[in-house]
């Protein structure tokens, strides 16, 4: 790495971060995604719930009797809503984080290739 220029390296530091960027953008999607899951499988199920039947909802490490179906139902869409905002907002990060991944892979790859020219 020595004998690369010092603009080269920087590309390849920034390449490298843009890399930790991006995998943890990933993961993050990756888990409200899952998340999101959970609230549709739930939603659905308080859909087949008949209104006579009590609903519980977690408060920290307890759970709790809900007045109704509805608050609950309620609550639960809002969540969903949110969950979609940020799933969202990680859909647009990934894809700015890509295109300046890809822009840096092309200009690295360009320079290490006419540094291949030169020496060879």
């Amino acid at each position: 790495m020595d004998e690369l220029s010092p603009k080269l390296q920087n590309q390849i530091a920034q390449f490298q971060q843009l890399q930790q960027q991006l995998q943890a953008v990933l993961t993050q999607k990756f888990q409200m995604e899952a998340q999101l899951r959970e609230i549709e499988r739930t939603l659905e199920e308080l859909g087949k719930a008949t209104d006579d039947i009590p609903i519980y909802k977690s408060v920290g490490s307890l759970l709790i009797k809900a007045k109704d179906k509805e608050s609950v139902v309620k609550e639960i869409q809002e969540d969903k809503e949110t969950l979609e905002i940020r799933v969202k907002t990680l859909d647009r990060q990934e894809k700015t984080l890509r295109e300046r991944y890809q822009t840096l892979q092309d200009q690295i790859s360009k320079a290490l290739g006419a540094k291949q020219e030169t020496a060879g």
